[in-house]
C-alpha cells in the first residue's frame, strides 16, 4: 500500500470513528440511526467498523441524522453548539448541503443553526429543472413555502403545480421530489421535523 492509499485509509477510519462517536454522543443506538437514515443496522455497523466506505449520498444521510455536516465527519472540524434560547441564521452564514438524492443542479443551503435542542431543520433550495433520478423517501414531516418561480411537486404518485406564495405540508415517508417549471429556477424554503427526535 502506497502513501496515498495509506492516507486515504486513515481518512476512512477517522470518518468511521467520528460517526460512531457522534452517534454515541446523541445516545442513539444503531437501530435508531438505521431508522433515521433508512440504512440497515448491519450496513451502519460495517461503516462504523471501517469495513465499508460510505459514498457521499450515504454520508449525507448519516450526517443529517447525527445533526452534523459531511465536512465535520470528514475533517473533524465542528462549530460549537449553542444552548441559547434563540439563535440567528445570518444570510452570510448559509452553507451548501450535499444532498445527492436531489438533482445535481439543485442547490441546498442550510441556515446552520447551532441550537443544541433544535427539533426542526431548515434550508433554502434552488430547484433544478429536472426531477432527480428517483423520488426521495425519509422519516419525518416537511413544510414548504414557495419563494420564487413555479415548480412541479411530485408526491406519492401525484403531481402538483406550485406557484410563488403557495405552501404545502407533507409526511416525508412517501416518495416525493420537485423540479422548476419557470425559466428562472424556482426557490423554496423547506422546514423539516422528525417526530422521533422529540424526546
Amino acid at each position: 500500500m502506497g502513501p496515498a492509499e495509506r492516507e486515504a485509509r486513515t481518512i476512512e477510519l477517522n470518518i468511521a470513528r467520528r460517526i460512531r462517536e457522534n452517534r454515541k454522543e446523541l445516545d442513539l443506538t444503531l437501530e435508531e440511526l438505521a431508522k433515521e437514515t433508512g440504512l440497515s443496522k448491519g450496513h451502519l455497523s460495517q461503516i462504523e467498523n471501517g469495513g465499508k466506505v460510505p459514498p457521499i449520498s450515504t454520508l449525507s444521510k448519516i450526517a443529517f441524522s447525527l445533526q452534523t455536516s459531511v465536512g465535520a465527519l470528514v475533517t473533524g472540524e465542528t462549530n460549537k453548539v449553542s444552548s441559547n434560547k434563540i439563535e440567528f441564521g445570518r444570510v452570510e452564514n448559509r452553507s451548501p448541503l450535499n444532498n445527492t438524492e436531489a438533482s445535481p443542479q439543485s442547490v441546498y443551503e442550510s441556515f446552520g443553526f447551532k441550537k443544541q435542542d433544535r427539533v426542526m431543520r431548515s434550508c433554502i433550495v434552488t430547484m433544478s429543472h429536472e426531477f432527480p433520478a428517483k423520488p426521495i423517501v425519509h422519516s419525518g414531516q416537511e413544510f414548504v413555502f414557495s419563494l420564487e418561480g413555479e415548480h412541479e411537486f411530485y408526491y406519492d404518485g401525484e403531481t402538483y403545480k406550485i406557484n410563488p406564495g403557495d405552501t404545502y405540508y407533507f409526511d416525508s415517508d412517501c416518495p416525493h421530489m420537485g423540479r422548476s417549471l419557470s425559466e428562472k429556477p424556482a426557490k423554496i424554503l423547506v422546514v423539516y421535523c422528525n417526530p422521533s427526535e422529540l424526546r
